[in-house]
């Protein structure tokens, strides 16, 4: 018993120096980011700026690969059958908590990836062409009222944080909304603008189609104004209880090692604090909303549990 004992605790011990040395050695090639949404939208914009200052933290290079659609799920899908080594990681957007509860699927948001870091979250509202007979948030209620279901909206999926919760203020209204799905902010922006859906509800990418005089924003969802459109109106003013800002942040497949995974997040920490980044999310109205790994384990809990309420209120539950 006792030479068993001890074989089992050196091949304990050498199991843990060479997960040590692995770690110490990591990373030794190139690492994979994949993210929720299409190229040239805010998300892709931002987080190619925190890529390209992680990969100098590192001294391998992050490259960003997309892969949009599936409510922004697909890269956390992708991350179930990567090797748990640290060289395949995703952003991970809120609509993953959402996805056993609308989805049938053989793993577990919260248990089954590794929780590295949160990175930020969107600024959200409501535009309609800048010609649209809707010139405000009351316009666009009283038309939905007496149209119901006519009033198109497009957002940047089906059950991402601008569907559903567009969907929550209608069900708190009392309207019905006609709901056209995209694959990213780039092809809204596209469809809002020549004219194929009547409102889009979206993170602030669309400011410069504001700023340029084809688009108007009717309400914005943060806890106060938007500095940036100081005449739009938050929810909360419009009566709504409502504050939607869809932290997200970056996964590593289950069984990451934890030194790996501390690495990972100490480089994109130091990669967020950089002023280049910063600038950028300020280009969409985000600040930076940093989660250490534990804390953001604990988010990842407890959202999975308050997302769930959100889909059986608006009826969205799949069938048991």
């Amino acid at each position: 018993m006792r030479r068993r004992q001890l074989v089992q605790l050196a091949a304990a011990t050498v199991a843990t120096s060479s997960l040590s040395a692995f770690a110490q050695a990591f990373p030794v090639r190139p690492i994979k980011l994949i993210i929720a949404f299409p190229a040239g939208g805010p998300t892709d914009i931002t987080m190619r700026s925190l890529a390209d200052n992680a990969s100098k933290v590192l001294g391998q290079p992050v490259v960003i690969e997309n892969k949009p659609g599936a409510g922004g799920t697909l890269p956390a899908q992708q991350l179930q059958t990567a090797p748990a080594d640290g060289y395949t990681l995703a952003q991970i957007p809120l609509g993953v908590f959402r996805l056993p509860y609308t989805t049938k699927i053989n793993w577990d948001p919260v248990k089954d990836i590794s929780y590295v870091i949160n990175l930020t979250g969107y600024a959200f509202g409501i535009v309609v062409p800048a010609d649209s007979p809707l010139k405000s948030w009351t316009h666009f209620v009283g038309w939905a009222k007496a149209n119901p279901g006519r009033l198109t909206y497009g957002s940047t999926g089906t059950l991402t944080s601008p569907h559903l919760t567009t969907e929550l203020i209608a069900q708190e209204l009392g309207i019905q909304l006609q709901h056209v799905p995209y694959k990213g902010s780039a092809d809204l922006a596209q469809a809002i603008v020549g004219g194929h859906i009547m409102a889009a509800a979206d993170s602030t990418g669309f400011a410069p189609l504001v700023e340029s005089g084809k688009l108007r924003v009717l309400n914005t969802w943060g806890e106060k104004r938007l500095p940036r459109f100081p005449d739009a109106p938050t929810l909360k003013e419009l009566g709504l209880n409502i504050v939607q800002a869809s932290p997200f942040g970056i996964g590593a497949p289950k069984g990451t090692p934890p030194a790996v995974v501390k690495r990972l997040h100490d480089a994109f920490k130091k990669a967020m604090e950089e002023p280049s980044y910063v600038q950028t999310l300020a280009r969409y109205d985000m600040l930076p909303m940093y989660m250490s790994s534990t804390a953001y384990s604990k988010f990842a809990q407890d959202t999975f549990l308050k997302e769930k309420a959100l889909v059986e209120k608006l009826g969205l539950a799949k069938a048991q």
